[in-house]
């Protein structure tokens, strides 16, 4: 360091210290009050965005996230067996028999499909060492298939009356001065403007990067139909950020939210795991509370990343401690 940057270093660090000294001799209430004079806080006016979709319908309501393969039916059935009303749709292709398929089962059993969830095409591998080079819209070398894919996926959900499309974006660089960055948010943009001609919401998931970085690029990508699902627990999963700070950087964003627990990583190769919910590290009570605060008009989509009968059983006991929190 050079004398005189170092001389500046020491002359705000004498002065911070002053100040900290000077509020020490005050009382605990007016040293709070200058304290707080120097922290902004985030505008009191802060909410969560208004969806459309959400219109005349319960805010907080539950749903579940799930892959209808090649039986829709079957799979709005699981849904409205457990309960709920509503559902963010994984879909693998977009065949055209499948439109009318999944449209006559959202009717039948009285599904709200929230989102039409998607990724790939090609190799995603869910770590910190490979998930850089194969998740989302960041890799080059799979980067126009998957804008392709994400473009088949609007005209689906078109078709289906679903007016969101989700999907991962990837390990979005924290640099934007970083070519990488503005190859990803170009990218990005693209598949926005497209499911803006389609009268759809674009949403990010979150995981991948952290919120100061997921918000940036949604401002530099520029359109308004952009949103985020917050997922609770990938934030925790992939080391970004406690979900009970990331709700005040996101909340102008927030359109969905997966319900879903975990614990931080301390492999520096793997994400941390995922658990069901209430064994993790996510504050449930506190980000409902928050959520109500912000007014969020949206549905909590509870997601379990594992199979079988104990699937069944976790959904069900998330679904009943939700309800006990939402009211």
């Amino acid at each position: 360091m050079q004398k005189h940057n170092r001389r500046a270093f020491l002359q705000t660090s004498a002065g911070a210290l002053a100040v900290g000294l000077k509020a020490a001799t005050l009382s605990p209430r007016t040293a709070h009050a200058a304290l707080a004079e120097k922290v902004p806080a985030f505008p009191p006016q802060q909410m969560a965005p208004a969806v459309t979709s959400n219109e005349g319908k319960k805010p907080l309501r539950l749903g579940l996230i799930i892959g209808i393969g090649k039986d829709p039916d079957a799979a709005m059935a699981k849904v409205r067996g457990l309960g709920l009303p509503t559902s963010q749709v994984f879909v693998d292709d977009f065949e055209m028999d499948l439109v009318g398929r999944l449209r006559q089962a959202l009717e039948k059993h009285q599904i709200e499909a929230t989102a039409l969830v998607v990724g790939g095409p090609g190799k995603e591998v869910w770590d910190f060492y490979e998930g850089p080079l194969t998740i989302g819209l960041v890799p080059r070398e799979t980067r126009a298939a998957r804008i392709a894919h994400l473009k088949k996926a609007s005209d689906f959900a078109k078709q289906c009356g679903i007016t969101a499309v989700q999907t991962h974006c990837g390990f979005i660089p924290e640099n934007p001065n970083d070519p990488l960055y503005k190859e990803t948010v170009a990218a990005m943009r693209e598949v926005v403007a497209y499911c803006q001609r389609n009268g759809q919401n674009f949403r990010y998931e979150t995981g991948q990067e952290t919120p100061i970085t997921l918000v940036r690029a949604i401002r530099d990508v520029g359109f308004d139909n952009q949103g985020v699902n917050f997922d609770l627990a990938n934030l925790i999963l992939y080391g970004k950020a406690n979900p009970v700070d990331a709700v005040e950087t996101l909340a102008p964003y927030i359109q969905g939210i997966h319900a879903k627990d975990g614990v931080w990583p301390t492999n520096p190769r793997q994400l941390g795991e995922e658990v069901s919910i209430g064994r993790g590290k996510v504050d449930f009570p506190r980000i409902i509370a928050r959520l109500k605060e912000l007014k969020y008009g949206g549905a909590v989509t509870i997601e379990r990343e594992i199979s079988g009968p104990r699937q069944l059983e976790d959904v069900r006991a998330a679904k009943t401690y939700l309800e006990s929190l939402i009211g």
